[in-house]
C-alpha cells in the first residue's frame, strides 16, 4: 500500500486493468515486479485463492478499510494492525526501496501514547506514565518561564496555521487529480494545482494501476572476436543468473538496476542511458563499471558492447530442486551493438530487429 492510499485505490479501478477486476492482479506479481526476493519464490507459488484474496484484501484496505484512519481510537488501532504486516509481507517478498519502511513510520501515528506505552516492558512503562512533578523555583526564574511559554503558544498557533494551510492545499490538489481519473473533465479550479505542480508533490501516479504482465530483463554483453562470443557483465542487485536467488536488500535502492526494469518495459530510444552505458563500457569507464558485480574484461576493455534482453518466469518446483530460481528466454538485441574505432568515434554494428515486440 503506498500513500495516498485511497487515490491509489482509485488508480487501480480507473485504469481499466481487468487483472484488478478479475482480482488476477497477484497471480504473476511476485516474479514481474522490479527486483523479487527468495521469498517472493515461494509467495509466488502459494495457491490461487490466497493470490486472489491478497488482490481483494488490497482494494478494499486501499478504498474503504484506510478511512478508519479518521474513526475512534479503537479503529485507528484496528487499522495499524492491518497496515503493519502487509508492509512487512512487501518488504520481504519485494525490494521497493525505503517506501515500505517510510509507511511502517507512519503506521505508529495510528497509535496514541497509552496505547505505544502499553506495549513498552513493565520498567519503561511505569517510568513514561511517572508525572515529574514541578520543581521549585525562583520567583524571577518562573517569571521567564511563563514569558516563554507565552512565546512558545504564539509560535505554536502560527505554525499551526500554516502548516494547516499547506495541508489544506495539498489535499486539495491530490483530491482533484483523484477526481480526474475518474471524470476528466469535471470543472474544479485549476490554479492551486497548477502551482503545486513545480514541486511534484502530488498526481495521478499510484504504484501498479495497471500490473505487469511479464517480466523482462535487459543484459550488457562484450565481444572481443568481432561478436562471435558474447560475455556478460554480471549485475550486482537485479535477476541475472537462473541458479542465483534473488536477495533481500532494501531499504537500499539500486538505481541503475531499478531503471533498468523500468527500461525494459518500454524501448531504447526512450532509454538513452542504455546506449550511455554502452559507450563507457567500451571507454572502461571505472564509474560505469562499479554499477556490475565484476568485470568480464579486466586487462582492457571489449572492442564490442551489446544489451540484449530476456524474458525470466519464477522456476517450478522441480526446476527449483535442481538448484533453479529462474528459467529465462533470449528476445534479441534490446539496443544497438556498438563498437569503438580507434580514433574514438561509436559506429552501430547490428540494431534491433525492427518487427520485435516485448509482450507486456
Amino acid at each position: 500500500m503506498e500513500y495516498p492510499p485511497v487515490e491509489s485505490g482509485v488508480a487501480k479501478i480507473a485504469s481499466g486493468d481487468p487483472e484488478w477486476r478479475n482480482l488476477t492482479a497477484m497471480d504473476e506479481y511476485y516474479q514481474n515486479g522490479p527486483l523479487p526476493t527468495w521469498i517472493g519464490w515461494y509467495a509466488h507459488h502459494l495457491p490461487h485463492w490466497f493470490h486472489v484474496g491478497t488482490a481483494a484484501f488490497t482494494l478494499a484496505l486501499e478504498l474503504v478499510l484506510v478511512w478508519m484512519a479518521v474513526l475512534p481510537r479503537r479503529f485507528r488501532i484496528v487499522l495499524f494492525w492491518l497496515v503493519t504486516p502487509l508492509q512487512i509481507g512487501i518488504i520481504i517478498s519485494s525490494n521497493y526501496a525505503f517506501l515500505n519502511y517510510l509507511v511502517l513510520a507512519l503506521g505508529f501515528l495510528l497509535l496514541d501514547d497509552d496505547y505505544l506505552a502499553g506495549l513498552l516492558p513493565r520498567g519503561l512503562r511505569e517510568h513514561a506514565k511517572r508525572d515529574p512533578g514541578e520543581a521549585s523555583v525562583s520567583p524571577a526564574a518562573a517569571g521567564r518561564k511563563d514569558r516563554w511559554a507565552a512565546v512558545r503558544r504564539a509560535f505554536s498557533f502560527s505554525s499551526l496555521c500554516a502548516c494547516a494551510l499547506f495541508l489544506l492545499w495539498v489535499f486539495y490538489v491530490i483530491a482533484v487529480q483523484m477526481v480526474w481519473m475518474i471524470v476528466p473533465r469535471f470543472p474544479l479550479p485549476t490554479s492551486p494545482v497548477s502551482a503545486l505542480e513545480p514541486f511534484r508533490i502530488a498526481n495521478q501516479y499510484g504504484l501498479f494501476a495497471v500490473m505487469t504482465r511479464g517480466r523482462y530483463e535487459i543484459e550488457f554483453q562484450g565481444s572481443n572476436d568481432g561478436g562471435g562470443t558474447w560475455t556478460a557483465y554480471p549485475f550486482r542487485y537485479k535477476p541475472q543468473d537462473p541458479r542465483a536467488a534473488p536477495r533481500l536488500y532494501a531499504p537500499y535502492q539500486p538505481r541503475f538496476d531499478w531503471n533498468l526494469w523500468f527500461a525494459s518495459l518500454d524501448n531504447w530510444q526512450q532509454n538513452r542511458f542504455v546506449i550511455y552505458a554502452e559507450e563507457r563500457l567500451l571507454m572502461g569507464s571505472p564509474s560505469v563499471l562499479e554499477l556490475f558485480a565484476g568485470n568480464p574484461f579486466p586487462a582492457a576493455p571489449p572492442t564490442q558492447v551489446r544489451a540484449v534482453v530476456w524474458q525470466y518466469w519464477f522456476s517450478d518446483r522441480e526446476e527449483k530442486r535442481q538448484g533453479l530460481w529462474w528459467r529465462r528466454e533470449l528476445i534479441g538485441l534490446y539496443a544497438p551493438a556498438i563498437e569503438r574505432q580507434a580514433d574514438g568515434r561509436f559506429v552501430i554494428t547490428q540494431l534491433p530487429a525492427s518487427g520485435q515486440r516485448i509482450r507486456r
